[in-house]
């Protein structure tokens, strides 16, 4: 049996261009959701379940202005200097290469 064999069927998918998704309006997640229930992708019924697990939390990062954005791609620089340090040197040497780094 095919790997795509449920994603590459004729049957519509729920518009993942929806502006819910793409316009900050949060407030249609759950009209969304319902379509990706009624679909029949299995693994967009996993990626269902899971944002209704955190519903509020997904409705607000649809709808809110503010990012983590930045925070996460400092702590993803700090991780990969820390990765690159790996036994090769101390505290005090990544302490410093992460002040310096830009």
């Amino acid at each position: 049996m095919s790997v795509c064999a449920n994603a590459c069927d004729s049957t519509p998918s729920p518009d993942t261009s929806d502006p819910s998704l793409t316009q900050r309006q949060g407030e249609h997640l759950p009209a969304w959701l319902d379509a990706v229930r009624q679909d029949d992708l299995p693994s967009l019924h996993t990626l269902a379940a899971g944002i209704d697990r955190d519903l509020n939390a997904a409705t607000a990062g649809l709808t809110l202005p503010w990012s983590s954005g930045a925070v996460e791609g400092h702590a993803n620089r700090i991780k990969m200097l820390k990765r690159q340090m790996f036994a090769r040197a101390g505290f005090a040497l990544l302490r410093k290469r992460v002040l310096l780094a830009h």
